[in-house]
């Protein structure tokens, strides 16, 4: 999830070739997050990138991780 972009077919489309970024508070570590490998610390805001596409499943697995959303904002290509 970390810095993914989008790519293929659905990079193709406008919504494809959309990308954001999400800045999270409170992530804490638990089963999902120790899937990871490395542990999460409690304070302090996380960016994850989030391709358009995959927004929703993304915002539910914050929520599973105890993480809350305080900011979302467009990636602009350069």
């Amino acid at each position: 999830m970390f810095g993914q972009t989008a790519s293929g077919s659905a990079a193709l489309s406008p919504s494809g070739a959309r990308v954001f970024r999400y800045e999270v508070v409170g992530l804490r570590q638990n089963e999902e997050t120790d899937k990871m490998g490395f542990p999460i610390r409690r304070s302090g805001s996380t960016f994850i990138t989030v391709p358009y596409n995959r927004m929703n499943e993304e915002m539910q697995r914050i929520t599973r991780m105890g993480g809350k959303i305080v900011s979302i904002t467009p990636v602009v290509a350069s």
